[in-house]
């Protein structure tokens, strides 16, 4: 059984199908460039769930496989939900963890610690050859810090600090990460759904 992630991060691919492998062993997840796509996705969406379906719906069209994708990103309440989805090119560029780490710092630099109260979302779709489709959506609470801990993860890892744990979710091994995290809720929702949908569509 074959799916496309609509994505070229590979840690990414690597963290889903090792997700999604514990409910479906025999899915094999394939990427953007597996199916010969080049060039980038449009993320015109204005919530997390529309840049899912556009970004399943376009891996679903280039291969004629089902397309899966995520959309995910960092809600800060002070910040009315910014960067959301502006997430990875928070800065201007995209992927630019360094820099969109330190415009976070930069806007929250006069908030008090107990107001840094912020998510991580992650909205899933999958979208099948037959026009079905399905979404989900998972979220993690915590607080952003002052400063950087941890060297794992990516994006704003190191400044999310989840209070249950006591580490930001740099800190967090995999199997914690995958067990509290944002994309970790989604896609146990997702094969919940997708169970109940006989993941065929």
């Amino acid at each position: 059984m074959k799916m496309v992630l609509a994505s070229r991060n590979r840690k990414k691919i690597a963290e889903l199908q090792t997700l999604l492998g514990e409910s479906f062993p025999d899915l094999e997840l394939l990427s953007l460039d597996d199916v010969g796509f080049v060039g980038e996705i449009e993320e015109t969406g204005e919530t997390f769930e529309e840049n899912a379906l556009i970004k399943a719906q376009t891996a679903c069209r280039v291969s004629g496989l089902p397309g899966i994708a995520d959309d995910s990103g960092l809600a800060v309440d002070a910040l009315n939900g910014a960067p959301g989805v502006y997430s990875a090119r928070y800065a201007g560029g995209h992927g630019d963890d360094e820099a969109n780490n330190a415009k976070l710092l930069s806007e929250l630099e006069n908030v008090p610690d107990e107001k840094r109260t912020a998510s991580f979302i992650c909205c899933m779709a999958v979208v099948w050859p037959n026009g079905k489709k399905v979404t989900v959506q998972g979220r993690v609470s915590g607080l952003i810090l002052r400063e950087k801990r941890g060297n794992g993860g990516f994006g704003y890892d190191p400044l999310f600090y989840y209070p249950p744990l006591g580490k930001t979710t740099a800190e967090l091994s995999a199997e914690e990460k995958n067990a509290v995290s944002h994309r970790g809720s989604a896609v146990r929702e997702l094969c919940r759904v997708l169970k109940d949908n006989k993941i065929s569509g």
